[in-house]
């Protein structure tokens, strides 16, 4: 197993005291949310994109991928009624695509809980519709680029649109693409009805893009009420060997305490 630690959480610090944390620490990897690096994607100029790279490289780490995809520029949305806002969403996906690609990560988390949240006169089946069709035009892209889009379920307090794992292995099932599919939460999945281990035996190793570990609370695995014996043991079950990325939302006393927590408490398991 190996251990990622997402970057926004250390708030506009240079990314290669970030990295250096990381790898101080003992972590394996860094996950890049892009709205870090620039408001948009698309300025990210390709020198910076080979600095980063190499700033990851020297200490020592891998660049696991994205998350947060659309969080920056403002007017996206992925199921919407409005054509042009739905083909700026898919273009800006299709920028995030190569910028992973340049960065050296594998996987794009894609959460976005207000860009897919139904809109005014969207019915339910149409944003579905809406969704698929986005994610379908930008796959093959994917593909060829060596990338997974990892659909990631989220709670009826973030969005309205696909809440449970179940319906986002639906999704994945149905556009039936190798480059798609589903991102494991352990807050999100705390949401559902069905407790977390059996939520995460219901998918196979394969089926799992990414893994993201945390507590409802908002802080990092074994900071709050969450206990990750039974979840270990069914992520073991499944088979699932790769990422485990830390992914938090409080940074308080401070990220290093809470990064350093984390993965003390993670490698007890692992």
């Amino acid at each position: 197993m190996k251990f990622a630690l997402c970057n926004e959480m250390f708030e506009g610090r240079p990314m290669a005291e970030v990295c250096s944390t990381a790898s101080r620490l003992g972590y394996d990897g860094i996950e890049i949310a892009p709205f870090t690096l620039s408001r948009s994607a698309k300025d990210v100029s390709a020198e910076q994109r080979k600095e980063i790279r190499q700033v990851i490289a020297d200490n020592g780490l891998q660049a696991v991928g994205l998350h947060w995809l659309f969080a920056g520029p403002t007017g996206l949305h992925m199921t919407t009624t409005d054509d042009k806002t739905w083909g700026r969403t898919r273009d800006y996906l299709s920028c995030l695509l190569d910028l992973c690609s340049d960065l050296g990560g594998k996987v794009l988390v894609l959460g976005s809980p207000k860009q897919r949240s139904l809109v005014t006169g969207q019915t339910r089946e149409g944003a579905w519709k809406k969704a698929v069709e986005l994610l379908s035009s930008v796959l093959d892209k994917a593909g060829e680029l060596s990338l997974t889009i990892c659909l990631e379920p989220l709670s009826p307090v973030e969005t309205d649109f696909i809440n449970t794992v179940a319906e986002g292995m639906r999704l994945v099932r149905q556009i039936n693409h190798p480059s798609l599919k589903i991102h494991l939460d352990v807050k999100a999945m705390c949401s559902e009805p069905t407790p977390v281990p059996d939520i995460i035996r219901s998918v196979r190793a394969g089926d799992i893009g990414h893994f993201h570990v945390n507590d409802p609370n908002l802080y990092g695995p074994g900071m709050g009420d969450v206990d990750y014996g039974p979840i270990a043991e069914a992520i073991k079950d499944v088979g699932w060997d790769r990422w485990l990325s830390v992914e938090v939302f409080k940074y308080d006393p401070d990220p290093e305490t809470i990064a350093r927590a984390s993965i003390e408490y993670l490698r007890s398991y692992f």
